[in-house]
């Protein structure tokens, strides 16, 4: 064999070996998720962090999924992220469409985190284990605070929460998308670690939106490990 054909033959070697373990890494993804999305106990992966308090402000938080969420409260979910939300839907080229939005946060798929100050909803994140590009993340679609718990931290827990869950169920970042007209919540994720992902459009396309995420690995301040699978 000539010295041409064996660099070829390994190079092809190379190519198969790239993708068997390009496969096993999305099936490995793939069994986290779904591990992920059959806890039956997923507060016991971030328990420490399910209360909060800050001066006069004492926050405790549930997580559930959808399905098991009461009427009540989705709707309230509802209700704040239009309120917060639409204008700034309404000046993207989509615009707001309710009943999308609805079919959205009701999903068989979607969890939520509820944060609450006795009786008074306060908070709440939607957010979806889910393989996405190939990787598996916890994808935060929502993360909409009443105006009585801004500039209190309490949405900086909530990311926290989430980079937890993120980190114990084995997700390779927290991935959220954000708008890019929307400049207060751009610094606040900035500020909490988030960064441009690679699965962000080119800024030269003129998105009205930019993916951000924040990887497992980074989150070195917060304790814990993994757990094992």
């Amino acid at each position: 064999m000539g010295k041409k054909s064996v660099v070829s033959t390994n190079k092809s070697k190379e190519k198969r070996q790239a993708r068997k373990l390009e496969q096993r890494r999305i099936a490995d993804g793939m069994t986290y998720v779904t591990k992920a999305n059959k806890l039956e106990d997923i507060a016991s992966l971030c328990k420490e962090l399910l209360v909060y308090k800050n001066n006069n402000l004492q926050v405790e938080m549930y997580i559930q999924r959808m399905s098991e969420l009461d009427k009540n409260v989705l709707q309230w979910a509802i209700g704040l992220t239009e309120r917060n939300m639409k204008t700034l839907y309404e000046t993207c080229a989509w615009g707001w469409n309710r009943e999308r939005k609805v079919e959205e946060m009701t999903d068989d798929a979607a969890w939520y985190l509820i944060a609450k100050d006795n009786d008074k909803f306060l908070a709440f994140s939607h957010f979806r284990f889910d393989m996405d590009f190939g990787d598996p993340v916890l994808y935060c679609y929502e993360v909409q605070v009443e105006a009585d718990g801004r500039r209190r931290g309490l949405g900086q827990r909530v990311l926290r929460v989430l980079e937890r869950l993120a980190r114990n169920t084995r997700m390779t970042c927290v991935r959220l998308t954000a708008l890019t007209h929307n400049p207060s919540a751009a610094a606040f994720f900035r500020a909490c670690g988030y960064s441009t992902d690679d699965t962000s459009p080119p800024k030269e396309e003129a998105s009205h939106y930019e993916i951000l995420s924040k990887s497992t690995c980074l989150d070195s301040n917060d304790g814990g490990e993994p757990t094992e699978s």
